[in-house]
């Protein structure tokens, strides 16, 4: 029979489903294992990403649950937020429409991909059944004072017409979705207090190993800690302190200027009470307008003298306070002591405008020469009072505890991370269950009345911004404390929110009177969670912040959502990341469509390691279909034989000859290398390797006997059961063409057997003082003994030792022997 791949990869599919295969329940007889990729957006259909994604995840899961764990392995979709929002308004449809027929489509494709999901477990969060969760933490978010309104300067994309947390600029200042210039804009949000955690966000990154480390690295950076001293700073004409924070209070005698943020609430005092007030105002919008990033990138730096001055507490010396292009509101305090002889940032800003340098600090055992760029490093104290002399780390001490003493210090620690805004102004989201009141103010919805559905009536504007304001039917509504009118909150929530915490709904999808029940318990935390790294800073920070409140909350039992992390890489194609925009896609469904899903998931699984990039290779798909079709063809050629042949294994000490033992030496090294690969490396690459490796000496082998084809039998059950993971459909089908009655997912993971891994011979190396003098050809697993004899008595040896006392013998078992002699 020809290798008819779609009709046997339509056969499985509906067998799986039929049989409920893959479903699975807890079992505290069996250790449980989470596996878990990151789910889809549903804003089109499945991309060479996905595949990827959900390829490796498939293995993985498959892998396990054949090594004996009961394993979970949901899916579902991430449907809300501006990817398809944004694709409906493209296309002239609905959101809720286009959503729903892309779950459907996704769904679709991902079981023509056979993967063993759990299907009775689907989520999609823009289901209300989802969202009202969404909005019960938010309201017991807000009891804990968790969530809050704030008027706050935010990052306004115009393209997308909504704020972004700051994890969602990037590049020079560009939105994360749709790559527009972010602007800024003063607007009252709602905000998640993640930096009550911001500590212990940090210090349990230690607690992850199975974490890759530049995920770790990106997350440390992003949280920022910085521990130094918040000091005081008199600025008598205006009658005002200004505050600034530093992690060098050891340069504090350096202080020559003080630069303000434009945004700082004093510069409109300064604008105020100056006689040049207009144009102060005029340089500080327009480096309001420019993106944060772009301000604090390696651009030039820009600053106005406001004329006025500041009192340096340490010295008392008046310092004349700017506004620069370089300082943010939202880092430290919004205000930055300039010490140009010790920042480089500040001495390139002094020198453009003449500031004085002030050496405070000089290496150890010289002076500081006239300085053509800032001294940044630790040193010796100078010009700095009673503190010269002192070496850096004390001097950071010393004038630390003289700060607070004197009182225009403390002592503090500051984080780069800041509270995540999670307030959009777009329709499709979760609404926030709040209502403004006259009379009461903010509001929350009872528990009682949720969930607060979105309202799906409605006509959708083209330019993208919220029908919800305009909809006065569902805004308009009652206060829950006073019965008077209130007003519904239009913005909806960042669809984070969402997948903060989706997978421990997966749990217990079918719960409807809290957000998941005791199944909880015995799933979580995941064990393996795959995806991509962009989301390094924006979902995985989010998550590991919701679980460590729903474990205060008393929901879980656990801190961390994510024991294990695996990063995979992008898939390129002509050099450049799969996009559409720069024609470059190729398409899942007419990859599977002409070559069929193993191949499509033994390429990916093959062509590079998960973590590294994949270069789309036409050539490469082409070469692994030849391969399942040579697997094939192999198969049913020689199917009568090996379904003649005995069905128990031969044992290695029964066979006699040297091209059996290879056989069966290679079939167990294959299961022992390959077992490690998976579990241990992660490295599927090198895996599909070792089976053509096998495929090839199975198919190279001259069977002659019953005991051949016993081998070869042997060898093909364990590469198709070993090779069932990466493959699944090709793997039923010839495994039931064998004779089998159950499926081959439901088999054990092969065992090695120890005997059958031993050399028949091996090349010993003998030293004679270290240096190596011989190689002799031994058998193998000998005692250290005999091995001493046999190296004594050979002739060669005893020619090299003649002359000379042989003191001592040390044998390395299998690999050499060194001689320790005296001439």
């Amino acid at each position: 029979m020809p290798y008819d791949f779609a009709a046997i990869e339509a056969k499985w599919q509906e067998r799986w489903e039929k049989e409920g295969t893959f479903n699975v329940s807890p079992d505290e007889g069996k250790q449980k294992f989470y596996c878990l990729e990151m789910f889809p957006y549903p804003s089109g259909t499945l991309h060479m990403g996905h595949l990827r994604n959900y390829s490796i995840g498939d293995l993985m899961a498959r892998f396990l649950s054949m090594r004996g764990y009961n394993v979970l392995h949901p899916m579902g979709f991430d449907a809300f937020g501006l990817p398809a929002e944004n694709a409906a308004i493209k296309y002239g449809v609905h959101p809720y429409e286009w959503t729903w027929k892309n779950i459907e489509k996704m769904t679709e494709q991902l079981r023509s991909m056979g993967c063993s999901y759990d299907w009775r477990r689907r989520i999609a969060t823009c289901h209300p059944s989802y969202y009202r969760w969404n909005q019960w933490f938010f309201l017991k978010f807000f009891e804990r004072g968790l969530a809050y309104r704030a008027e706050a300067p935010i990052n306004w994309c115009p393209g997308c017409k909504t704020v972004l947390a700051n994890e969602q600029v990037i590049e020079g200042g560009h939105c994360w979705r749709c790559g527009s210039e972010v602007t800024k804009k003063k607007l009252k949000q709602w905000f998640f207090t993640i930096t009550k955690y911001a500590q212990e966000l940090l210090d349990s990154l230690d607690d992850l190993p199975g974490w890759p480390e530049k995920v770790k690295i990106m997350q440390r950076n992003w949280i920022g800690r910085s521990e130094g001293v918040r000091l005081k700073f008199d600025v008598p004409s205006l009658g005002e302190t200004l505050e600034t924070f530093t992690t060098r209070i050891d340069t504090i005698f350096g202080v020559t200027y003080i630069a303000l943020s434009p945004e700082h609430p004093l510069v409109l005092k300064i604008i105020d009470s100056s006689s040049d007030g207009e144009r102060i105002r005029s340089f500080a919008e327009k480096i309001i307008k420019a993106n944060a990033t772009i301000r604090i990138a390696e651009t030039e730096k820009e600053g106005i003298f406001t004329g006025f001055y500041a009192v340096n507490p340490a010295n008392g010396k008046a310092v004349p306070i700017w506004i620069a292009n370089y300082v943010l509101m939202e880092y430290g305090t919004g205000a930055v002591m300039g010490v140009p002889a010790h920042d480089q940032r500040d001495f390139e800003f002094a020198q453009k405008y003449g500031i004085p340098i002030i050496p405070v600090v000089r290496p150890e055992g010289s002076e500081l020469a006239e300085l053509a760029h800032a001294f940044e490093e630790d040193g010796i104290a100078c010009n700095s009072g009673q503190f010269d002399g002192l070496p850096t780390g004390e001097a950071l001490k010393a004038m630390a505890e003289w700060a607070e003493n004197e009182g225009f210090g403390k002592r503090e620690v500051q984080y780069r991370l800041r509270d995540w805004l999670i307030s959009r102004q777009r329709y499709w989201g979760t609404p926030i269950p709040v209502v403004y009141c006259d009379r009461c103010g903010v509001v929350p919805v009872p528990e009682k009345d949720l969930p607060v559905l979105l309202p799906t009536n409605v006509q959708m504007p083209k330019d993208g911004h919220s029908p919800l304001p305009e909809l006065e039917e569902w805004v308009n509504t009652t206060c829950p404390n006073c019965g008077g009118p209130a007003k519904r909150e239009t913005d909806t929530l960042d669809t984070f929110v969402c997948s903060s915490w989706y997978f421990l709904r997966f749990c217990s999808p079918w719960c409807d009177d809290k957000p998941f029940d005791d199944e909880v318990h015995y799933w979580t935390p995941v064990d393996q969670y795959i995806g991509g790294i962009e989301h390094a800073c924006l979902h995985l920070i989010y998550s590991r912040f919701f679980t460590k409140v729903l474990a205060d909350m008393g929901l879980i039992r656990f801190r961390e959502p994510f024991q294990n992390l695996l990063t995979q890489g992008m898939v390129i194609k002509d050099g450049a990341k799969m996009s559409k925009s720069k024609g470059n896609v190729v398409d899942p469904d007419d990859i599977i469509k002409r070559y069929g899903a193993d191949t499509a998931r033994l390429f990916i699984l093959f062509a590079s390691p998960p973590d590294k990039d994949l270069e789309w290779s036409d050539q490469g798909v082409e070469g692994v279909y030849r391969f399942l079709s040579r697997l094939w063809r192999y198969m049913e050629e020689n199917m009568e034989q090996l379904n003649k042949a005995a069905l128990e294994h031969v044992a290695m000490d029964a066979l006699s000859e040297p091209r059996k033992r290879d056989l069966k030496r290679r079939i167990h090294r294959t299961i022992e290398l390959v077992t490690r690969d998976i579990e241990v490396e992660r490295q599927f690459n090198t895996a599909v390797a070792r089976f053509m490796e096998l495929f090839n000496d199975m198919y190279s082998y001259e069977p002659k006997d019953g005991a051949d084809w016993a081998l070869l039998r042997e060898a093909a059950e364990t590469l198709i059961v070993c090779l069932s993971p990466f493959v699944p459909h090709i793997c039923e089908e010839l495994w039931e063409r064998l004779g089998h009655k159950e499926m081959v997912v439901r088999q054990p993971w092969p065992n090695v057997d120890p005997t059958a891994l031993v050399e028949d011979e091996i090349t010993l190396v003998v030293q004679i003082n270290g240096k190596v003098r011989e190689r002799l050809t031994v058998p193998a697993g000998l005692s250290r003994e005999e091995i001493e004899r046999r190296v004594l008595d050979d002739p060669r040896v005893q020619r090299r030792l003649e002359g000379q006392r042989l003191i001592k013998t040390i044998v390395v078992p299998d690999k050499l022997v060194n001689l320790v002699v005296k001439g």
